[in-house]
């Protein structure tokens, strides 16, 4: 007697297997590292991942700013290959619970999902997230309209909660033609002159090798701090783990062709250095150093950003981002403004945690828009006392 499934009726399609669906959550502190190959060979199924989701960056910034015994890793499985992913951190104190990683040094925050399977993938994200007690909650800033995580917030049983986070703005990789036409007439003409100027000066632009991305990042640091010295430069960026972590995530991300790393050089001299990360939607010049005495003799703005266009266009890449921030120089461009949101997971029922948080961040976002609003009233009021 046979003991194989029968076979089907003649002229009759074979039944469709039904998928095998597994979900994993790992808690050890090398469980990136354990899954990074599986890890970006799903960032490019993912066409919502940006850099900032690849192994390179997550491995490295968990190495540098993770708590020892903080790292969940939830995965999703079809039939053994990885079609969902996400890092988070688990924060303490009494309203503790999950945050995605990269706290203020990323822009945009999100999770994995295979582009075929996108939905099904993101239900069984939502059903594996941990948030079943009272005081549970996760909590994702900068998240993009766009991304991956916005399927899983969608299949979130629990309590949610939107909120609007930092402004980024964009604009369409073309031509430096095509894009002063944005602008009005005579910014436009003395943008044209300013580029001219670059280009009669001598500047040569060189791409970064990957084994020389180290020594890049040494210049690129130690222009930026020059360059801000005035100012006041981050406090992070002068730390040693910030260095470390730029350093060793850039060499993944060139690598894998997902940042690139620019040296200008002017007679003879390091003048500025640029990375601009790279993904296949759009791109975004991420930090940059430039020597302050460059500022009397170019365009700094324009010259970085005619180096990141050039690579963006290069790449095929149709958008670049001009990141979080409304600096006076990304303005200029007349970009268009796209706001990043702030998610909200809590478990079904009464959810204290979760509630306080969310109370939290209306009262900051009523603060902000407070001081918005009156800080012109005070500064008009403090210009007319000093005339006084």
């Amino acid at each position: 007697m046979s003991t194989g499934a029968a076979a089907p009726a003649a002229g009759l399609p074979a039944p469709a297997r039904s998928s095998r669906w597994t979900t994993e959550l790992r808690r050890e502190d090398d469980a990136l590292d354990a899954v990074a190959a599986e890890w970006d060979d799903l960032v490019t199924r993912c066409g919502a991942a940006t850099f900032f989701q690849s192994a390179a960056w997550q491995c490295s910034w968990w190495r540098q700013y993770g708590t020892p015994g903080a790292l969940l890793v939830v995965l999703v499985r079809r039939d053994g290959r990885l079609v969902g992913a996400g890092a988070f951190h688990r924060r303490g104190g009494p309203f503790g619970g999950l945050t995605g990683l990269g706290a203020g040094l990323i822009d945009f925050t999100d999770v994995l999902l295979d582009d075929d399977c996108a939905d099904r993938a993101a239900a069984e994200f939502a059903a594996a997230l941990p948030l079943t007690r009272p005081w549970h909650s996760l909590e994702l800033r900068e998240v993009r309209p766009e991304a991956a995580v916005q399927r899983v917030f969608e299949q979130w049983h629990g309590r949610r909660r939107r909120f609007t986070d930092s402004l980024c703005q964009y604009l369409p990789a073309a031509p430096m033609d095509q894009l002063l036409k944005r602008v009005p007439g005579r910014t436009a003409q003395r943008s044209r002159v300013k580029l001219r100027k670059i280009a009669e000066s001598g500047v040569e632009v060189r791409a970064t090798a990957p084994q020389e991305v180290p020594q890049a990042l040494e210049g690129l640091l130690r222009l930026h701090f020059l360059q801000w010295q005035e100012r006041g430069v981050t406090p992070e960026h002068r730390t040693e783990r910030f260095r470390r972590h730029l350093t060793e995530s850039t060499v993944g991300l060139v690598a894998t062709g997902r940042a690139a790393v620019h040296r200008f050089w002017l007679e003879g001299e390091l003048v500025a250095v640029d990375l601009v990360l790279l993904c296949p939607s759009f791109s975004g010049l991420y930090l940059y150093g430039a020597h302050p005495e460059l500022r009397e003799r170019l365009d700094i703005a324009g010259l970085l950003f005619g180096a990141a266009l050039d690579e963006t266009l290069g790449a095929g890449i149709p958008v670049i981002s001009l990141l979080r921030g409304q600096e006076p120089y990304k303005q200029r461009w007349r970009p268009d403004q796209l706001p990043n949101q702030r998610l909200l997971f809590g478990p079904r029922g009464a959810a204290p945690a979760a509630a306080a948080r969310s109370g939290a961040v209306r009262a900051r976002r009523a603060a902000v828009h407070l001081l918005d609003t009156r800080a012109p009233r005070l500064k008009e009021a403090l210009a007319a006392r000093r005339r006084d």
